[in-house]
Order: C-alpha cells, then structure tokens, then sequence
C-alpha cells in the first residue's frame, strides 16, 4: 500500500515533468504529449525511474527530452535518475492530452483529430484551420518541420500550419 508520502512524492514528480517541454513544440510539457508513462519510486528518498515512450522511433528529440528531465529533477533534489525508453507499447496520438491539445492549436498548429494515419487520409481531411477556424484547408505536403506533422494551408486565410499527424 503506497503511504501518503509515496502519493505526495509521485504528484511532484509529475508536476516536475510538466515543466519539461518539448523541444519540439515548446507549448507542451512532456506530460501534454503523453510520452511519460511512469514513475517508479526508489527506496531513497532522492531516487526514481522515469519510463518514457517516443513518438516514433528515432525520434531525435528523446536525448533532449530526457536530459531535461534529468535537469528539472535535480533541480528538485532527485540526484539518482534512470530514465527508461520503452518502445512497446507504441506512442499514439491518444496519449495526448486535451489540454496539449488545445495549446497545439493556440500554437497554431492543429491537433490530431483520428486514431488512423496514411496519405490518403491526409488527403480527404478537411482540416480545421488554427488560426482563423476555417474547414477549408488543402494538404501541402505530408511532412513538414518534423516527420510527425504535416503541412496544410487555408483556403479561406491562405495562412499555412502545421498538423500534428496520428499515429
């Protein structure tokens, strides 16, 4: 049975890896893009594990990530920290929280809207534009700044953005 000090120790932790960033998309927390998927307490007090799941496989930010995790934690007083990738199972656009999501498009950039992902389906969405809310928009290119978005562009505004493709 986890003690009150356990629960109070994991919601710090948790509340320490919301102001870790993305390197990415600096609007989400790490947290916000649903790539933590645990906290494993140690016995010592300054002691934990972090499990972590990439976007996708490669991913070149996960050495940022985790060194500011590391960072962030021993700022808190967290001296012994492993951080664990898992690949399996696979990170998903599900994991996302809505939160994440919301900043995404206040970001300007639109939010994964399905559970699916091929070209075809990037090519029928009609995709909700960021910046001015129009359903007009028009696939540019199937990758745009990182391998996990896509670039769209407005047919109303003539503005383009980036979506954050499912996976």
């Amino acid at each position: 049975m986890e003690s009150s000090l356990d629960i109070d120790k994991e919601k710090r932790v948790w509340d320490i890896l919301e102001t870790v960033s993305d390197p990415e998309i600096p609007v989400l927390s790490i947290v916000d893009l649903g790539i933590v998927r645990g906290i494993e307490l140690m016995d010592e007090p300054t002691s934990l594990t972090i499990s972590i799941t990439p976007t996708y496989t490669g991913c070149p930010a996960m050495d940022m990530m985790a060194a500011h995790i590391r960072i962030a934690l021993a700022d808190a007083g967290f001296l012994k920290v492993q951080i664990n990738q898992t690949l399996s199972p696979a990170w998903t656009t599900d994991w996302m929280s809505e939160a994440g999501k919301i900043k995404l498009k206040a970001y300007g950039i639109a939010a994964p809207v399905a559970k699916a992902f091929n070209k075809e389906y990037l090519e029928d969405l009609q995709m909700e534009c960021p910046n001015c809310g129009s359903t007009q928009t028009k696939l540019i290119s199937e990758f745009s700044s990182t391998a996990c978005k896509a670039l769209f562009q407005c047919k109303d505004c003539l503005e383009p953005f980036d979506y954050f493709k499912c996976h």
